[in-house]
């Protein structure tokens, strides 16, 4: 995959191409928020305004993001249009697909659950965590050991996401929110998995970065699944509640999220100026953290692919890491329990949506930090193997991993 190949299939469609170009993803999905912002929206949840939005147009939004998005990556594989071309195509589906999904979490009814509808006990919590953390543990030295025995740090990544999850419950539970070991593994993450990223697919990364169009792509497609996961968890909204304060409020409280408790600090004003609208943002480290990890990691492997297009390589399993970035990232990722459970609630009723809401929500429950763990290592994972497969024998020195 070397980032000096020629492109010569861009040439005869320069035109068309650099009209395209011209257009900034972010721009286009900034002035789609903007203009959904102007019809009044229902007065609280599951409600609808004057201006008729509702959940049902979320849904309906959701659909015309993936027919975008399916679309032009068939026409991109019949050769219909450049690669480039169906980078900007691709990318507008999948902004439209996150605010139909935005729309749709923010709009619908929020469902109450009782203990009673939880899957299994809670007792059940504390064996299930040691026992897959555990197992995490052993099987990445074992693994690390056998397959990459001169590679340790894949080793010490998979004992940090083992102790990711059964920290919870390692330490007394009023100690276990504020312990320097659960604010180790939660810092600790981001520089181990940079530390990964960069010893074995830096040099590749920095030659895809400099193709302007991976570079944004990569970047768009990490800014708005961000924006999709801090929206559909409720960090972010822009929809009227219940008990909204009136006037504006900042606050900066205790709130515990991942393993510990951070300071949080949340704004909400009634009225944002000229869209008038309400806003509320709450932001704390560890949010910012496993967002950015999660997002970061998506849009890497998202430039990674969009630079394959451009060089129409033929990227084998890499090819479809794009797509399947946007679509497991947001499935996976234990926050969007939520959004499960609604469209759950939509498909097939309440009776099996329940277990998923309290397998997602439930703060105590070691399957939400699977999820994170298990997307962060796919991700993590994903890259690396994409990074690998690329390699040319014909390739510089300066862009071939480690090892």
């Amino acid at each position: 995959m070397s980032p000096e190949e020629p492109q010569p299939r861009e040439s005869s469609s320069r035109g068309q191409t650099s009209r395209i170009g011209s257009i900034r993803p972010l721009s286009v999905l900034l002035a789609a928020i903007v203009t959904l912002t102007q019809v009044p929206v229902a007065s609280a949840h599951g409600t609808t305004g004057s201006g008729g939005l509702s959940q049902g147009h979320g849904v309906i939004l959701a659909l015309v993001g993936a027919v975008i998005l399916g679309g032009f990556i068939l026409l991109k594989r019949t050769d219909r249009i450049t690669p480039t071309t169906a980078l900007y195509g691709v990318f507008v589906g999948i902004a439209i697909t996150a605010l139909g999904a935005v729309l749709f979490e923010g709009l619908s009814p929020d469902p109450t659950y009782t203990a009673s509808s939880m899957p299994f006990p809670r007792a059940w919590y504390q064996p299930l965590a040691l026992l897959s953390g555990l197992g995490i543990m052993v099987a990445s030295f074992v693994v690390g050991w056998l397959r990459w025995p001169s590679r340790p740090r894949y080793t010490f990544l998979g004992i940090l996401m083992g102790l990711w999850i059964s920290y919870p419950y390692l330490l007394p539970e009023l100690a276990g929110d504020t312990h320097p070991l659960g604010y180790a593994i939660v810092l600790g993450t981001p520089i181990l998995i940079g530390y990964v990223i960069w010893k074995d697919a830096g040099g590749v990364i920095r030659a895809v970065m400099r193709d302007p169009v991976a570079r944004r792509f990569g970047i768009g497609v990490g800014v708005v699944l961000a924006l999709f996961f801090v929206t559909v968890t409720g960090y972010l909204s822009f929809f009227p509640e219940e008990g909204f304060p009136q006037k504006v409020t900042v606050v900066v409280l205790p709130a515990i999220y991942q393993l510990v408790s951070w300071p949080t600090l949340e704004i909400a004003i009634p009225h944002l100026p000229l869209i008038h609208i309400p806003f509320f943002l709450a932001l704390s480290p560890g949010q910012v953290i496993v967002v950015g990890m999660l997002s970061a990691l998506i849009g890497l492997n998202a430039a990674l692919i969009a630079r394959h297009w451009r060089v129409e390589e033929r990227a084998g399993m890499t090819e479809g890491t794009a797509g399947s970035a946007a679509i497991v990232g947001t499935c996976t990722c234990g926050c969007c329990g939520p959004l499960v459970a609604k469209i759950a609630v939509l498909a097939a009723g309440p009776s099996i949506a329940a277990p998923l809401y309290w397998v997602f929500v439930d703060s105590a429950s070691p399957l939400s930090a699977v999820f994170i763990v298990g997307s962060l290592l796919l991700f993590t994972g994903s890259l690396l193997y994409s990074v690998q497969t690329a390699r040319q024998p014909d390739q510089s020195a300066a862009i071939i991993p480690a090892d």
